[in-house]
């Protein structure tokens, strides 16, 4: 939350679609602007391919998994990356040719994560045979990291810090309402309000679930043992049977989808803009005009993200690196234009969104968690660790690390600018800031 209410008031002065990125180049002095906007800006777009690598991909799991509660079907890893790239393809079709219908598709998503995921809390918790109580929910600690565990080789601290990694993934991609607050009216107060809503609703919701969920386990040792491979689909089974746990998977699985949409949708408006700033090739920066999207981002979000996946043909623990990896890109994403706020506070002019006295000590706890998940989710969550559970997260976030640097240094810098708004302010600064203003007024 620390980390939301940081961005908030930057997106309150700042909304943009280019989101991160953009805030850097505004809030770092202008001789350091286009490098903090370059890096940013490939941090982010690394985040958000791997968001929807993350979502899509453990959808693509899910379907396997419901398909093997009552036939016969066995999940292979290049079965799973079939139906992932059906995923991929099915959200850029929509993103390509149905924009008219994601403000439906919006609304209906609403109403599953909010009354069917709720629903779904309460019809396991009534129907549940049996019900574990407090001390085994609250106190009951379960390495599963291997034998021996993470917890005998390091401790059972560095455990449920590996453990934050589902929750902290659970709460990215609230850089979304930035994303789209070129096509929001009065972005600079709806905006902010859809950062702070969305991680609080996701937090709220999430933890009233995993609390309906651990009460109703019924055998803890065969949830975890679990020949579906999805604990949770374990439980559904034991507390409904084989039909009604279909019928509950597939409400999960229409929430995962809807979810894996907008973040290809979020995915491209970023790399839209990135395009339009010249970081990426001038080829991306297109609208379609009859269909109004840009579709050339749409697809290359597609590609990217089932690249990314690709690695799960020969890891076992692919997923947990991929949400590694979208964490990790978008919280730097996140922090870097909340670290150059809270060291440049002169050139930080708030918005209607503002936390007054607490926005520097806000700022502050935001960058050193994000510090601290950089590196704990770059370290081994498996035990042992060999080629099949290696966790790549570091390859990944070094490869765009290296490649930003070196390009930004190699070549980059002797054309990158930074966002275009930020060229025209370092060419005539005042005029910039008078046309920005004229326009808020007329607004």
């Amino acid at each position: 939350m620390f980390v939301g209410l940081g961005m908030a008031e930057i997106v309150s002065a700042i909304p943009t679609s280019g989101g991160p990125y953009f805030w850097a180049a505004r809030l770092a002095p202008v001789k350091h602007a286009a490098f903090a906007s370059w890096i940013t800006g490939w941090f982010n777009l690394l985040g958000q391919v791997a968001v929807t690598t993350g979502i899509s991909f453990g959808l693509a799991g899910l379907i396997s998994t419901t398909a093997t509660i009552s036939t016969a079907y066995a999940p292979t890893a290049g079965k799973t990356i079939g139906i992932y790239a059906a995923i991929l393809i099915s959200h850029a079709l929509v993103n390509s040719f149905g924009v008219h219908i994601l403000r439906f598709l919006n609304d209906s998503s609403i109403i599953l994560h909010s009354v069917g995921v709720g629903s779904l809390a309460i019809a396991v918790l009534a129907k549940a045979p049996t019900h574990q109580n407090a001390s085994f929910v609250f106190s009951t600690f379960y390495d599963g990291t291997g034998d021996p565990g993470w917890s005998v080789r390091a401790s059972p601290a560095y455990v449920a810090a590996c453990g934050v990694l589902m929750a902290q993934y659970t709460l990215t991609g609230f850089d979304a309402s930035a994303h789209l607050s070129e096509e929001t009216r009065n972005a600079s107060w709806s905006a902010p309000m859809g950062v702070i809503t969305s991680i609080g609703v996701s937090a709220v919701f999430g933890f009233f679930l995993l609390l309906a969920l651990l009460f109703s386990i019924q055998d803890f040792t065969n949830t975890v043992g679990t020949t579906y491979g999805q604990p949770v689909t374990q439980i559904l089974v034991d507390v409904f049977g084989t039909n009604g746990a279909i019928v509950f998977m597939t409400l999960i699985l229409l929430c995962v989808w809807h979810c894996g949409l907008f973040s290809m949708t979020s995915n491209s408006r970023m790399m839209f803009a990135f395009s339009r700033d010249g970081a990426l090739p001038h080829f991306f920066h297109k609208v379609d005009a009859k269909f109004q999207s840009p579709i050339r981002t749409v697809w290359l979000a597609a590609t990217l993200s089932f690249l990314l996946a690709l690695p799960s043909l020969g890891s076992s623990v692919a997923f947990a690196a991929a949400t590694s990896i979208a964490t990790i890109g978008l919280y730097i994403s996140y922090g870097i234009p909340i670290l150059i706020g809270l060291i440049y506070p002169s050139g930080f002019k708030k918005g209607p969104f503002n936390l007054k006295m607490f926005s520097r000590p806000v700022a502050l706890v935001a960058v050193l968690w994000i510090g601290f998940i950089t590196i704990i989710f770059c370290l081994p969550t498996t035990n042992p660790v060999t080629s099949q559970t290696l966790n790549y997260t570091v390859v990944a976030v070094g490869i765009i690390a290296i490649g930003a640097l070196g390009s930004w240094f190699l070549s980059a810098r002797k054309w990158f600018t930074g966002p275009i708004r930020q060229v025209e302010t370092v060419q005539g600064d005042s005029v910039v800031r008078e046309v920005e203003f004229l326009g808020q007024e007329k607004i």
